[in-house]
């Protein structure tokens, strides 16, 4: 296919997937929606098989996921975790839940390989679906590769309502305990750091910062290779950013604000759909038992240990099984059900306030702990296992 058209395609698809899902408050998320846009396509011939590879947005994308990861490090703030320590172990124990009850029941599903699949989907976001498909691809297990894909598109649709629906039952018992004079107003919140980091002017532009990223990138290669691949090259760059923002080196979300950044997240977010034009119709039709299997299971298991760690750690039944569930769908899922929780129970401004200074923190950590760390760094371990 001629690469302008199937670049404007994509982008095109990209346009209509977004537009929806604002239409819809993101209860549809623009994943699920393109997913469906790109598998009726390719299922239909109206698009052909090589969209994505003559696009070179698959190229693009599998180049620079490493300079994403990085990125997604200069995001977290060890201040923000120590202050929400008990979040962190939470969602931490959540994704661990799911790991747990899938291989518990992994007899259920056709391979180990789906199971490992299962896990990186229910548990994380596009990352983790990439490292999956890139070890699946290698092995020729397209369906697996798939897998991941399948589950992420309605990850958002059974998570949002079920997560909002509890969100606003705990706004309502912050609301109660609030009126009784259990809680004051507190105006902190999220830690939010103003920095532009200690790197050189001449590192600051979108080049400079692009050469700087791809030098720890290529550092993170170097060490990966230096253990045999037993540490994963993403696990190292997360570290690195994580380190870099924590030192002052980087600023927060290193990425954010340069040229390439939106063109580079499209990058990424376009390899998950590559094994959606290969996959036959009847690889499809199986994969519905392991995809409902993967949801019960995995959904439950996250449950389940989130509320054990919440009793433990001393934090309410609804608390607790809403960060549980950030790991179907992280930041900015967890930034906006917390707001829209706040705002439809809050009778005034104070009172929305202080609901929102109540779940925003947490639920913005249990992302972080859940998709954007605990999953990266166990699909890393668990990919190694496929065969």
């Amino acid at each position: 296919m001629n690469p302008v058209i199937a670049f404007t395609v994509i982008m095109m698809i990209w346009t209509i997937s977004d537009f929806i899902s604002k239409k819809t408050n993101t209860m549809l998320s623009s994943l699920f929606i393109a997913s469906l846009i790109f598998l009726i396509g390719f299922k239909t011939n109206l698009f052909p098989e090589d969209l994505l590879t003559s696009s070179s947005l698959l190229t693009l994308g599998t180049t620079i996921v490493g300079f994403i990861i990085v990125h997604i490090g200069t995001s977290i703030s060890l201040q923000e975790f120590k202050a929400q320590w008990k979040t962190f172990v939470i969602g931490v124990s959540a994704v661990v839940g799911i790991a747990a009850f899938l291989f518990v029941f992994g007899p259920l599903f056709e391979t180990t390989n789906h199971v490992i699949a299962a896990i990186a989907a229910i548990s994380g976001g596009t990352i983790s679906i990439v490292m999956v498909q890139e070890k699946a691809i290698v092995l020729g297990l397209v369906a697996v590769a798939v897998m991941p894909v399948l589950i992420s598109a309605f990850q958002g649709v059974i998570g949002f309502p079920l997560t909002s629906m509890i969100l606003r039952k705990e706004a309502k018992n912050i609301q109660v305990q609030y009126r009784n004079g259990q809680l004051k107003s507190n105006e902190k919140s999220a830690i939010e750091e103003k920095t532009s980091g200690k790197l050189p002017e001449v590192f600051q532009t979108t080049a400079g910062t692009l050469f700087i990223v791809g030098v720890v990138v290529v550092v993170s290669m170097k060490l990966s290779e230096f253990t045999g691949g037993i540490i994963n090259t993403f696990i190292i760059a997360l570290l690195f950013g994580i380190a870099l923002r924590a030192t002052g080196i980087f600023k927060k979300n290193v990425l954010g604000g340069i040229d390439a950044f939106g063109l580079m997240m499209l990058g990424v977010l376009i390899i998950i759909f590559g094994p959606l034009a290969t996959i036959s119709v009847n690889d499809l039709i199986e994969l519905i038992v392991p995809l409902l299997l993967s949801f019960v299971i995995g959904v439950g298991g996250a449950i389940i240990f989130s509320v054990i760690a919440g009793k433990i750690l001393g934090y309410s039944l609804l608390m607790s099984i809403a960060i549980g569930l950030t790991s179907l769908y992280g930041f900015p899922g967890t930034m906006i059900l917390s707001q829209e929780a706040a705002n439809a129970v809050g009778e005034t401004e104070e009172e929305k306030k202080i609901i929102e200074n109540e779940i925003l923190p947490k639920m913005i950590i249990a992302g972080f702990s859940t998709v954007t760390i605990t999953s990266v760094f166990l699909t890393s371990i668990l990919v190694g296992f496929m065969i």
